[in-house]
């Protein structure tokens, strides 16, 4: 039969509340004997408290609700791991959905988690719900995480994608690169894929180039014919001696691309990836990255919330940045021509 909170009572030889009120953690009217009685009995009788019944009461689940734009990309892995690693320690439970980048399924999803009451939710979003996002904010809890959205009172953990992009093309000049094209997502709303091709901008006006030396490949996301589409933009673009991808989704294409046009790397075209995985260093060559703190900003984000769920959250902390790193390996290292021959 399933222990009850009376049966831990009458071992303990005290009353039903004075059971609930040590389970709670108020220790102020029992004493230290009566206490440790209590949790003898409770340990004795390997008691369970019923989660759904004390969350009802508390009018808390202990559940966060987790909403992901595509976990097809290795970048959550790490993220969720940073969630999960937070959530665990806090007391919290986890539900993760992925929209796929779908913002009915998104709508969905939203609501979904609404009607189960999770305490938060965290949200890498579409950003074409701006109305529900605004309701969602004002109702519970929120953190938005890698992209930004319209409200201004959300909170953010995101990554500096300028500087990302930033350190990614000052490399590439650096090491010898005269004509270098950018690959990216074609999506207006998406923050970060803006922000790298903004920092892509900048870094090659500050070495002197002007707008009509920018290459920008802009790809559909959810086309089948990316392979052709990049195959394509080499075989007319000779001229471009590197080429800086802005999402690891498109990097593999990439590099597979470049292998069916019997093209060398760093030899022919010199490639910098957006996100460090747990494959760029086994690649051949070894791939240079822009490295996300993923981790970071899964276990951030989380702290946050719970922070948030608790009254504890400082009202000051709207945007949190955290910093890229570039990881350099030979992809990029662009060789002399004295090297060439030697080879």
């Amino acid at each position: 039969m399933k222990v009850t909170i009376s049966d831990v009572a009458k071992k303990a030889q005290v009353s039903k509340t004075t059971v609930s009120r040590i389970l709670n953690g108020n220790f102020a009217h029992a004493t230290l004997e009566t206490k440790n009685r209590v949790l003898q009995a409770i340990r004795d009788l390997d008691y369970r408290p019923n989660a759904l019944a004390k969350g009802l009461k508390l009018m808390r689940t202990n559940v966060i609700g987790v909403i992901l734009s595509n976990l097809k990309n290795p970048f959550w892995t790490n993220v969720l791991e940073g969630v999960e690693d937070a959530s665990h320690r806090m007391g919290y439970h986890l539900m993760i959905c992925n929209t796929n980048e779908d913002q009915e399924k998104e709508a969905e999803y939203i609501k979904e988690f609404q009607r189960r009451q999770v305490d938060g939710i965290i949200i890498n979003p579409t950003v074409l719900n701006d109305e529900l996002y605004n309701q969602m904010i004002n109702e519970m809890p929120v953190v938005v995480i890698n992209r930004r959205i319209s409200n201004q009172n959300a909170i953010n953990v995101v990554v500096d994608n300028v500087k990302g992009a930033d350190l990614a093309i000052r490399h590439l000049i650096e090491s010898g690169s005269k004509r270098i094209a950018v690959f990216m997502f074609n999506n207006e709303y998406v923050s970060p894929w803006m922000d790298r091709l903004k920092g892509y901008q900048s870094a090659m006006l500050l070495h002197g180039y002007t707008s009509k030396d920018f290459r920008i490949l802009k790809l559909d996301q959810k086309s089948r014919e990316l392979n052709e589409i990049i195959k394509k933009y080499i075989r007319e673009h000779p001229d471009v001696d590197s080429i800086f991808s802005t999402n690891n989704m498109i990097t593999l294409v990439l590099l597979d691309a470049i292998r069916e046009l019997g093209l060398s790397i760093p030899k022919d075209l010199a490639v910098v990836s957006y996100d460090e995985t747990i494959w760029a260093k086994y690649l051949d060559p070894p791939l240079t990255t822009i490295k996300q703190p993923g981790y970071e900003m899964g276990r951030i984000a989380t702290v946050n919330l719970i922070q948030t769920i608790n009254g504890k959250q400082n009202p000051n902390s709207k945007s949190i940045i955290l910093q890229p790193e570039l990881i350099v390996r030979t992809s990029s290292e662009k060789l002399t021509a004295s090297e060439f021959t030697s080879i």
